[in-house]
């Protein structure tokens, strides 16, 4: 009969044990006579001066009602994880950091740890404001004057900073992923766990909610009009904002909004977040996209989720060590207005102004519900596979308003060959790409034909003496 680890050999895990204490509101003299031993050796145990052998891991468990598997497993793995892809960036080429050194620092000193990831994400986060505050002096048009401040940026920026991936509401949620599937699931979660009665109601009604939950009748209030994939996230987020608060507190810990707006959007973002990681748990949708090649369409059926709902997770697999393949997503209206940006594949957005109309994005409407394939390519050479379609977001019934939206989510040429859309005769040549700009202010090819503005620095040609077959004709220099 196999043993486990923790029966065979003693195990440092001062750190954590440090951790849990304090967790627990404890001194170390509790502790002590909770488990029956000296403070001292409490305080031996805790700076790894002594290990914590198997009896103790036991006492541990039955007296806190721990599970012995989270007690004893490598706490730091997470940590160790993040460091290791962080230590890839080329800031730190030249700094050679054998892994076991990174997993030793991760497991025995879990708070410098925790510092270090702190000081890196706030580091990314002020380089991506930084590069939003110097935009307007090389991009944005003449009187125009954005905010650097601008509540939705600041959010976009705290998720770009994170690759939009938070592994503890993914861990928080897999854990809440274990009910039974479906409506009544949630239903019935609801009701046993927070005593709360789900009533469906018609917009009428609802006057303008589509969710609202009413702790005085302990009821949660649904429009009867969603469809499935709608109710399951709001039913999905309700849940999380009941349950995984504490996580959703700590993922926003350390984060310096400049305004409580800004706080708010965060808040709801990562709680979207933690439904979709309820609907979708990470490692099971991780394993489906590999399965199916990153089919959206087939991932939606297999998960019961909307087209969107599908894509805007397929940008959160970035957890550490179990990265998959990295994409951006845009959401626009008709008008060309950004709703939605998540980028983790390093696509330099347009941050004020119009993207560019070459790109199928913006042509999608006149095809809705069809995806649509496209290669790439920016001024740069830089090449990008994108998948495109219309997604409708409202309805439900006769005059509900309805919103049509295109999304596009992409990725590096270089990881497009794992995607089901490139099979051979499935979309357009990867040696034809359309060539594209960020934006027209940032843009210096010369003979696009659907050019609107002129690129910063170049001046044009006079109009006396040719009409050009293109909007501006620039000068040599």
């Amino acid at each position: 009969m196999a043993t486990s680890p923790s029966s065979t050999r003693s195990v440092f895990m001062g750190p954590r044990l440090r951790r849990l204490r304090r967790d627990l509101g404890l001194t170390q003299a509790d502790m002590a006579a909770d488990l029956e031993i000296s403070a001292p050796y409490v305080a031996l145990l805790e700076r790894n001066q002594r290990p914590v052998t198997a009896d103790m891991l036991l006492r541990l468990a039955r007296t806190y009602k721990i599970d012995l598997a989270d007690l004893a497993g490598d706490g730091g793995a997470d940590h160790a994880a993040r460091m290791q892809a962080i230590m890839k960036e080329a800031m730190f080429a030249d700094i050679d950091i054998p892994a076991l050194e990174i997993s030793d620092l991760a497991v025995s000193y879990p708070g410098v740890t925790e510092a270090f990831l702190r000081l890196y994400t706030a580091y990314r986060e002020e380089q991506l404001a930084l590069a939003d505050r110097a935009m307007p002096a090389t991009s944005a048009a003449p009187g125009e004057n954005f905010d650097a401040n601008d509540p939705v940026a600041e959010v976009r920026r705290f998720l770009a900073a994170r690759r939009n991936n938070f592994p503890q509401l993914d861990d928080a949620a897999e854990r809440l992923a274990q009910m039974p599937a479906g409506t009544n699931g949630f239903v019935e979660r609801l009701q046993s766990r927070h005593n709360l009665q789900v009533r469906y109601l018609p917009p009428n009604v609802m006057l303008g909610s589509v969710r609202r939950l009413d702790l005085h009748r302990r009821q949660l209030l649904i429009e009867d009009s969603l469809d499935n994939a709608s109710l399951h996230f709001e039913l999905a987020k309700q849940l999380a904002y009941l349950e995984l608060d504490d996580e959703i507190g700590g993922a926003l810990e350390g984060a310096q909004f400049t305004s409580k707006s800004t706080e708010l959007l965060a808040r709801r973002a990562l709680a979207a977040y933690a439904a979709a990681a309820i609907i979708m748990p990470y490692s099971t949708f991780a394993k489906a996209v590999e399965t199916r090649r990153y089919d959206l369409e087939a991932l939606a059926r297999q998960f019961g989720t909307s087209f969107e709902q599908t894509a805007h997770r397929i940008t959160t697999l970035q957890r550490p060590g179990l990265e998959k393949v990295p994409f951006f997503l845009i959401r626009v209206d008709p008008a060309g207005n950004i709703s939605k940006l998540l980028d983790g594949a390093g696509f330099p957005f347009a941050k004020h102004g119009g993207a560019c109309p070459l790109w199928s994005v913006h042509g999608i409407f006149k095809t809705p519900r069809q995806i649509v394939t496209q290669w790439l390519e920016l001024p740069d050479g830089q090449r990008y596979f994108s998948i495109a379609r219309t997604v409708t977001a409202g309805g439900g019934s006769f005059g509900a308003i309805r919103v049509e939206r295109a999304i596009a989510i992409g990725c590096a040429a270089e990881h497009a060959s794992q995607l089901i859309y490139t099979r051979d005769g499935q979309c357009p040549r990867a040696d034809e790409p359309t060539p594209i700009g960020v934006a027209c202010r940032v843009c210096h090819r010369p003979k696009c034909a659907a050019r609107s503005a002129l690129p910063i620095g170049r001046e044009i040609l006079p109009d006396d003496f040719r009409t050009l077959s293109v909007p501006f004709g620039f000068s040599a220099d």
